[in-house]
């Protein structure tokens, strides 16, 4: 019997361990391990005969709704795909923008593939480039990303796929996309020539009602003259589409935004030829005025952009603490800074930073996803530093990892990330959820 008592006492002490151990376990899981992540799945895409397909997709997946992360309803979770009619999409937002890419090819329309077979970029220093691999990506399977995108590596020129981003884009309640533009005859080093792709962009942002900014790649002689016959060439090429995005300001006057990447390269003076009323050949008051966004980098570039001329800033780059411009902690007086001077202030927001594919050496920048957290807290910054408009960085930089356009599983070699545990369209839904933060004028 003392036996009995003994072996009794034994399994209930070990039936008590082994519960209080289940929830020691189960308290110490992340809150959003234990949600059943859901988000748009891949019913936006285009039909696979277009295009290659990657390997290992998921399978289509008709719930669509990515949980709120206060655990409240997701009222704005509607099922999105192909045949849902447009007027069953959210409006799209027009303080809410995003950049754009237009520099991939694939055999089928390009006859090679371009930018995904990107080269490994090596590291100035000759001592520490030694330490990592070197060479280019071979696609299909190999690209020169670190995600794996739903469409494959597809090309820019497709009108498919061109139709399933501006789907994706609206489903997010983008209005603006800032289209990466070079001048016609010119492209950046890894690309070819890309403006006679914009044509094809305004005529699918036109069916999705979004609207088409241009974002000014450091071009080469960029300089106050060549910056004027850009700008004269895009508004008479563009100028009269209907999805030319011009903004309306106080003033009354229409007119068309223009993001110019690394301005900073080009000096306070020159720039002021071009961009201050005072100037004799300034762009001001002629039918090729505009807003001219700088890039803001470093502290000192805020006093730099104001004596420029230009009427305001942007910060684009998606990693925290990189720059003062993307650092969120600054935007609060950054957005001070713009009030007091009359400038608009569109802080940059991204889901996050990888560029380890192209730029082994760089992981000290990267910024992991968090499961869409660290995308959240961009976009909270944002909503607290008091803008009242937005840029994503972005639908489709693959290189870096800033994407916030599907991506799906991928075995390797190379090994793919995704965005686990949640669907293909995890940050277009979270785009949605927080587009209606962004409203009204933009005080300038």
């Amino acid at each position: 019997m003392g036996r009995f008592r003994r072996k009794s006492c034994l399994t209930v002490l070990a039936l008590a361990s082994f519960i209080f151990l289940i929830v020691v376990i189960l308290k110490s899981v992340p809150q959003e391990a234990l949600d059943l992540p859901g988000a748009f799945g891949q019913d936006l895409l285009p039909n696979p005969n277009k295009m290659e397909k990657p390997q290992n997709q998921p399978h289509p997946d008709t719930d669509n709704a990515l949980p709120s992360t206060d655990n409240k309803p997701d009222t704005k979770a509607i099922d999105l795909n192909v045949d849902t009619p447009l007027e069953k999409y959210p409006p799209p937002n027009y303080n809410v923008h995003a950049f754009y890419y237009v520099w991939y090819g694939n055999p089928q329309f390009d006859g090679k593939y371009i930018h995904w077979d990107h080269p490994v970029l090596p590291h100035w220093d000759q001592k520490v480039a030694a330490e990592f691999p070197t060479g280019r990506h071979s696609p299909p399977g190999d690209i020169g990303a670190n995600f794996y995108p739903a469409l494959g590596p597809y090309s820019s020129r497709d009108p498919a796929v061109i139709d399933a981003h501006m789907r994706q884009m609206r489903m997010a309640a983008i209005g603006v996309l800032a289209v990466s533009w070079y001048p016609p005859g010119m492209s950046d080093d890894n690309g070819e020539f890309s403006d006679n792709i914009v044509p094809l962009v305004l005529d699918a942002a036109h069916t999705y009602q979004i609207k088409v900014a241009f974002h000014i790649e450091p071009f080469k002689g960029r300089d106050e003259k060549t910056m004027f016959d850009s700008i004269k060439y895009i508004v008479e090429k563009y100028g009269e589409h209907p999805a030319f995005f011009r903004h309306k300001t106080r003033t009354g006057k229409a007119l068309p935004v223009y993001y110019i990447y690394d301005s900073y390269l080009v000096s306070e003076a020159q720039w002021a030829l071009l961009l201050k009323p005072s100037a004799e050949h300034s762009i001001r008051d002629t039918a090729y005025d505009g807003i001219f966004l700088a890039l803001l980098v470093e502290e000192k570039h805020k006093r730099s952009i104001l004596a420029s001329g230009f009427d305001g800033m942007y910060t684009y780059f998606a990693t925290n603490g990189f720059t003062y411009g993307s650092s969120y902690r600054n935007w609060k007086s950054v957005k001070v800074f713009c009030d007091d001077h009359g400038l608009i202030f569109v802080p940059s927001v991204g889901p996050g930073y990888i560029d380890t594919n192209i730029r082994p050496w760089n992981s000290q920048n990267t910024r992991n996803r968090i499961k869409g957290r660290y995308y959240e807290t961009a976009l909270s910054a944002a909503v607290e530093a008091g803008s009242r408009v937005v840029s994503v960085t972005s639908f489709n930089e693959w290189h870096e990892g800033t994407q916030i356009e599907m991506a799906v599983p991928k075995s390797g070699p190379p090994a793919y990330l995704d965005y686990s545990p949640h669907k293909p369209g995890a940050y277009l839904q979270i785009t949605r959820k927080w587009a209606d933060k962004f409203s009204g004028e933009w005080l300038f």
